[in-house]
């Protein structure tokens, strides 16, 4: 399961990813109000992406945020993994923050382990293969 946190970062991103390419940047205010989101929480959430490089921010009048990065290019497994971290669900199956376990002696006899296999490369398919710009074109993913 995705965190509240995952889950207003990808919306706020559609909207961006909806407004690519024009002149104006988006508001923190506007979308909040667009897509219903805590205004402060949203801010951290901007900030956070921004600091990992899909976000730019504009200061002044017309100040905001856009997308530096092409829609086509932010994939949902991208954004998960900087908002919410691993997205394996546990940590021994995990591809970028592997730990092993502390209540299993051997990785390689653990019952659980491979089913946990299969549920992290099922979730990475469709994460790796969807991105904002099927988010803003409704495209469903293999």
């Amino acid at each position: 399961m995705i965190s509240k946190k995952a889950k207003y970062a990808l919306k706020a991103l559609k909207v961006l990813a909806e407004r690519h390419g024009q002149a104006e940047s988006s508001t923190v205010s506007e979308i909040a109000i667009l897509e219903n989101i805590p205004r402060k929480f949203l801010e951290a959430i901007l900030l956070e992406l921004r600091n990992n490089s899909l976000l730019t921010s504009h200061k002044g009048k017309n100040g905001g945020y856009s997308l530096k990065v092409d829609p086509d290019k932010i994939t949902l497994a991208r954004v998960l993994r900087i908002i919410d971290g691993p997205i394996a669900p546990t940590l021994c199956v995990s591809i970028y923050y592997y730990d092993k376990c502390e209540d299993c002696p051997d990785e390689e006899t653990c019952p659980i382990r491979p089913v946990m296999l299969k549920v992290r490369d099922a979730n990475l398919h469709v994460y790796e293969k969807t991105t904002l710009l099927d988010f803003i074109q409704n495209k469903k993913t293999d």
